[in-house]
């Protein structure tokens, strides 16, 4: 390239939200412009011109800033939690493509890794198959001191395994009656637990697995579970909704999170999950904590077509 010439490349900080190869784009800007880009308006304004689409680069400056404020709070909470001895459990249930993992990677990565735990078992081995169900998830509940993130939980019986023939309908029963007397259990020992499930529509599930295979960097993430997972869009859905009701009561709800927009998803859940925590400076955040009723909400029986 001419030296008379400034190639800048437009990229969100963020690492992992290079998803898309139109997320990177590259504008060249002469000297001749130069002298007339002195502020943060001027260089909107060159955007313009360039046609460059100014509202998403907005919007992209606005949401690493929102999530560089939460994540802050995250730091102030997981201070807390260690100062205090409180155990703390996050459950991120939701369809494959849901985005419970990304979002993970946003709320630990500033945390102390010496206090906290993220949790994504693999399947079961021959001596855990014959072990009481909720052993080995058990042994991954958090120490005083400690939160642990669960990338899907005990909740893989809940609907996973039914939809798949992984468990008996025995095995499934059993589960279903005991999931509210362990998590009670937990609830008077002391263990604080939030359990979302990230909603996303058919629609945009088919999407992410297409960008899923396109991309060499995450075709690892396609499981033979994920491939059928459209196929068993229905079966998921029946099994989903009996895990709610079923489930779903006043010591440990289930919070719904609309995450067709990742971004939305990420910021509003945490959101929730600050406003819910008490810890000190909490008073001092610089970013409201209440989160979006049009993206976080309880579950309740009258609620319909989640995942729509």
């Amino acid at each position: 390239m001419s030296q008379d010439h400034k190639k800048i490349t437009l990229v969100g900080s963020d690492a992992h939200q290079k998803e898309k190869s139109n997320d990177i784009k590259e504008i060249t800007i002469s000297p001749d412009e130069l002298p007339f880009v002195t502020t943060g308006k001027d260089f909107l304004k060159l955007l313009g011109k360039k046609n460059i689409n100014i509202r998403k680069i907005q919007q992209t400056i606005e949401y690493e800033r929102d999530l560089k404020l939460l994540q802050i709070e995250l730091i102030k909470l997981q201070r807390d939690i260690i100062e205090n001895n409180r155990r703390v459990a996050i459950i991120f249930e939701g369809r494959d493509a849901a985005g419970k993992g990304g979002t993970i990677r946003r709320y630990s990565q500033h945390l102390n890794p010496r206090f906290l735990e993220v949790v994504a078992l693999n399947k079961p081995n021959e001596t855990q198959k014959g072990q009481w169900y909720f052993q080995r998830y058990v042994e991954k509940l958090p120490n005083p001191g400690t939160i642990s993130f669960f990338d899907r939980s005990w909740y893989n019986r809940a609907v996973v395994e039914p939809v798949m023939g992984f468990c008996t309908d025995d095995q499934y029963e059993i589960f279903m009656r005991q999931v509210p007397e362990f998590e009670h259990m937990l609830y008077e020992d002391g263990v604080e637990l939030i359990k979302f499930w990230f909603s996303i529509s058919k629609g945009e599930q088919a999407k992410r697995f297409a960008s899923r295979i396109k991309n060499p960097l995450k075709q690892w993430k396609m499981s033979p579970v994920d491939q059928k997972a459209q196929s068993l869009w229905d079966k998921y859905t029946h099994y989903k909704e009996q895990m709610f009701a079923r489930t779903h009561n006043s010591f440990s709800p289930w919070v719904i999170i609309r995450a067709n927009d990742k971004k939305s998803a990420r910021l509003e859940s945490m959101k929730y999950i600050l406003s819910k925590f008490s810890y000190e400076g909490k008073s001092d955040a610089k970013i409201k904590l209440e989160p979006d009723p049009n993206v976080v909400s309880r579950y309740h029986r009258k609620i319909v077509h989640i995942d729509d």
